[in-house]
């Protein structure tokens, strides 16, 4: 990634409200190179959107979960990457290595809608077991992505 853009990025990702007036002036750039930069790198999808943030609390999802999920064969994966995708609950997906083939986090109201998702999780066609982590605090969590300074 070239410099401009990476610069760019660090502070969309701080502030997605900058005005690109700001940022070329905090980039030392002019506005026109920023916006083709922006364009750029929103058609080549290196900027994949624009969020907001909302604290989970005060969104009524009291609870996080990571859960280590094991997938008795690996045909079964699509078919678990799409069920995954389907539940609105289920923040992230990865496969992994280890002891379990996937780890998805969650976000829920309250143990009662844990126990629930963990119920259909554990019947989706292929799922061999599952071991759950509730989270107690958290002490960060982010999506800014070390582009600048210290890595």
């Amino acid at each position: 990634m070239k410099d401009l853009n990476r610069a760019i990025c660090a502070l969309l990702q701080e502030n997605a409200r900058l005005s690109l007036s700001e940022i070329a002036e905090q980039v030392g750039s002019s506005v026109p190179t920023v916006s083709d930069h922006v364009k750029r790198m929103e058609a080549d999808g290196v900027i994949k959107g624009y969020f907001t943030q909302v604290d989970p609390i005060a969104a009524g999802l009291d609870v996080a979960a990571f859960i280590f999920v094991n997938i008795d064969s690996s045909a079964q994966y699509d078919a678990f990457r799409r069920q995954c995708r389907a539940r609105k609950e289920i923040l992230e997906c990865h496969a992994t290595t280890g002891t379990a083939s996937h780890l998805i986090k969650v976000r829920v109201a309250n143990t009662a809608a844990l126990e629930g998702l963990l119920s259909a999780i554990q019947q989706w066609k292929g799922v061999s077991g599952t071991m759950t982590h509730v989270v107690l605090s958290t002490h960060k969590e982010t999506t800014v992505l070390p582009l600048t300074g210290d890595r």
